[in-house]
């Protein structure tokens, strides 16, 4: 029976290493891929009909304003009012009737000066690879520039860009790291969830209607 627990310790200690090293690889694979592509500054920017604005809450559990959704705002203004995009693809969860991602964005994003008929709404961009993929298969966009912090462009970069899409990144600002420290963890593994769908071939949820941006 020792003996028994012993070799299950073994597997279980094997896996779990195993698991760290592919963590570990899947983060710097995806970084260092992306590296070029992603920028903080807007004159390092291709000129592109589109930007891909990719959602998340308005506001915090407690109800306290969301900084990774208003930062998104403001940097998606910034990017249209400069000319590098032409139009905003607004892409988040609209799964439940009372949460609409893409709705909030919207509106922020008047209030910030970009006209309305500007902005398109993806209401199932339920996680990165579905709006990633979504702006090409749905809305048309073979290149686009991607709107989101840093450490979720350089993973939203990567989808497109091995998916034939010529995506750049510009990155809003971050939180803090005490504040930020659950989504860093959580970006961590999702890097690693990159690897895990491309081996299982994992697509979009939810295709639709084509969506035609003039």
């Amino acid at each position: 029976m020792k003996k028994i627990i012993k070799n299950i310790i073994k597997i279980f200690l094997l896996f779990f290493v195993a698991g760290i090293i592919f963590i570990v690889w899947s983060n710097f694979t995806i970084k260092d891929q992306t590296e070029k592509f992603v920028t903080s500054e807007i004159s390092k920017l291709p000129t592109e009909k589109t930007g891909l604005l990719l959602g998340t809450s308005k506001n915090l559990s407690n109800g306290a304003p969301n900084a990774y959704f208003f930062n998104r705002i403001k940097a998606a203004a910034e990017l249209y009012q400069s000319g590098k995009i032409q139009n905003v693809i607004v892409s988040g969860d609209n799964s439940k009737k009372d949460y609409n991602e893409p709705e909030e964005m919207k509106n922020e994003l008047i209030k910030e000066g970009v006209p309305a008929d500007k902005i398109f709404e993806d209401f199932a961009g339920f996680r990165t690879l579905d709006s990633v993929l979504r702006a090409k298969e749905i809305f048309g966009q073979n290149s686009y520039i991607i709107i989101s912090q840093k450490f979720h462009n350089e993973r939203a970069v990567y989808l497109a860009r091995k998916n034939g899409i010529e995506a750049f990144g510009y990155n809003a600002q971050d939180v803090n790291k005490y504040a930020g420290y659950k989504t860093n963890v959580r970006e961590k593994l999702a890097r690693a969830k990159v690897f895990w769908d491309f081996i299982f071939g994992v697509e979009p949820k939810f295709g639709g209607e084509k969506v035609l941006i003039p």
